[in-house]
């Protein structure tokens, strides 16, 4: 069936090429045979995840620039280049100081008093791969990739535990391990402002491909301050 369909979007692709040949703004078509092959949903889908990555993006320049000594752990000459070593596609959110961590572990590792590595990388990182397994490990959809509503339900979750976490978790001395918002006249709620963002994204994609396969989400009542993460498995 899978082969069906992709022959079926080539060809319409190819025929939409063939009527479509008019010259748009700077020699081209002005159509892109790609669409073709997305739904609605697959163009929301596109979307959300977007605008996720870019919230998670943020959040780790903000996170270095309140704990710098973070980012020169991991031997980066700048924030910039720190930033681009953690969301380079090679690593698949698996850097080797995560110690085999990946996704949810490597979170909690960047609380571990004893860990020596960048937490801040660790932190962002073990977000980037939950989020990754919770889109299918994919950066673009198509009409025959499939979602899983309650994982993106779960990711959710996960990341509300994750923000407790941080404004939580202290080392022996009583010293938050990573700073986050500044505790002043001028409280600044940009952090609150991407998560809640995430969370929103994450919430609404999962109500509407489950409205749209007609699935049912597992919803989950429990106390951040006790609460363990919520599996989002991996492809692999």
């Amino acid at each position: 069936m899978r082969a069906f369909l992709m022959a079926a979007m080539a060809t319409l692709m190819l025929t939409a090429c063939v009527s479509n040949s008019g010259p748009g703004p700077k020699g081209t078509t002005g159509f892109d045979p790609a669409q073709l092959a997305k739904t609605d949903i697959d163009r929301v889908a596109d979307a959300h995840r977007r605008e996720v990555f870019t919230s998670l993006r943020l959040l780790a320049d903000k996170l270095y620039r309140r704990n710098p000594r973070e980012w020169r752990k991991s031997g980066a000459t700048s924030v910039e280049a720190a930033i681009g070593r953690l969301f380079e596609p090679r690593y698949v959110w698996r850097l080797p100081e995560f110690q085999g961590k990946w996704g949810t572990d490597a979170v909690l590792l960047a609380f571990r008093e004893e860990y020596a590595g960048d937490r801040v990388a660790a932190f962002i990182g073990g977000l980037g791969g939950m989020l990754h397994a919770a889109f299918e490990e994919r950066s673009e959809f198509f009409v025959t990739d499939d979602l899983d509503p309650q994982k993106l339900y779960n990711s959710a979750r996960n990341v509300e535990i994750a923000i407790w976490k941080l404004g939580q978790a202290r080392n022996a001395e009583g010293t938050l391990i990573l700073l986050s918002n500044e505790m002043n006249p001028s409280y600044n709620l940009s952090f609150e402002r991407e998560f809640g963002k995430m969370i929103g994204n994450l919430d609404l994609l999962a109500k509407l491909v489950a409205d749209k396969s007609h699935r049912t989400i597992a919803k989950t009542i429990q106390s951040v301050a006790t609460a363990v993460f919520l599996p989002v498995p991996g492809l692999k």
